[in-house]
């Protein structure tokens, strides 16, 4: 149970929400955003007291009727209902290091996806496998050492990097605020993960954007579907994006389509006979 983060999130889901959201009357005017603690447990069914141990991080581990009715006054989505659970060490959690072996098949499916951009990435956001065609649109990632091929760093370069580029993307701030959301939920499942602690202590302390985008605490991602990258041999590429979960390893295999005889399909096309060559990035 992680009692400070797990305050704070109960924060941070209570002062988004206002009284008409539950079906209260908004009342005077209020000094601080959000719900009072003592409308959360009474819509919750729990004592204010108790509610208000859990926020400063000074309570017993709740129970899941508990969290259920706190979720329920919250009104937390599936995502952060989950995530609540997590932090309150009621849900079934993994222990030790975040996995990065790839299964064999994985590695032959991405060889032989006709015309797709597929990659596999871990809980951490590195690039641990990828086929031609995703080098030739990205970048050669076998030319690079393995902590550069993490798509976090890259996409929170912090100051330091000004003119770092995130492959051209359209979506670069969705993406980013896709990492953070999926990073917070990674750091709760691998708490004493040296590897995801330190990228997270990292970007905290280097880029000024994931800062403010960690303080919110929010942890359902938005659906990526369309993507388009400036490529700067082919100009633009628009693809169709699918994310596919490895449950047995945590790992997300990444696939980039275009529909046929389309723009997409035909600067697709082009990269793969020009291969990791043609592609190219700016730090």
């Amino acid at each position: 149970m992680d009692k400070q983060e797990l305050g704070a999130f109960l924060r941070s889901r209570r002062e988004r929400l206002r009284p008409q959201d539950v079906g209260l009357p908004s009342g005077p005017r209020r000094r601080t955003p959000g719900l009072r603690r003592e409308e959360v447990a009474v819509l919750a069914h729990i004592s204010t007291e108790y509610y208000v141990r859990l926020e400063q991080g000074r309570a017993p581990r709740p129970s899941g009727d508990v969290l259920a009715g706190i979720a329920g006054a919250l009104r937390l989505t599936d995502a952060e209902s989950g995530h609540l659970h997590v932090l309150a060490g009621t849900a079934p959690s993994r222990t030790g290091l975040h996995r990065r072996d790839v299964r064999p098949s994985i590695r032959t499916l991405l060889e032989r996806l006709p015309q797709t951009a597929g990659f596999v990435l871990s809980a951490a956001f590195e690039i641990l496998a990828w086929n031609d065609l995703a080098a030739a649109l990205m970048e050669d990632f076998a030319a690079l050492a393995p902590e550069d091929r993490n798509l976090a760093r890259r996409a929170f370069p912090g100051p330091q990097h000004p003119g770092a580029r995130l492959y051209g993307v359209s979506d670069a701030a969705e993406f980013r605020l896709a990492v953070v959301m999926r990073l917070h939920a990674t750091l709760a499942r691998y708490p004493t993960d040296p590897e995801i602690t330190g990228l997270v202590d990292d970007l905290l302390a280097t880029d000024p954007d994931f800062a403010r985008l960690w303080q919110r605490r929010d942890v359902q991602a938005p659906p990526m579907l369309t993507k388009t990258f400036r490529h700067p041999t082919v100009g633009e590429v628009t693809v169709d994006c699918d994310t596919l979960t490895l449950t047995d390893r945590d790992q997300y295999l990444v696939l980039f389509t275009a529909p046929p005889q389309s723009p997409g399909a035909e600067a697709l096309a082009l990269l793969n006979v020009l291969g990791a060559q043609a592609s190219s990035y700016v730090r």
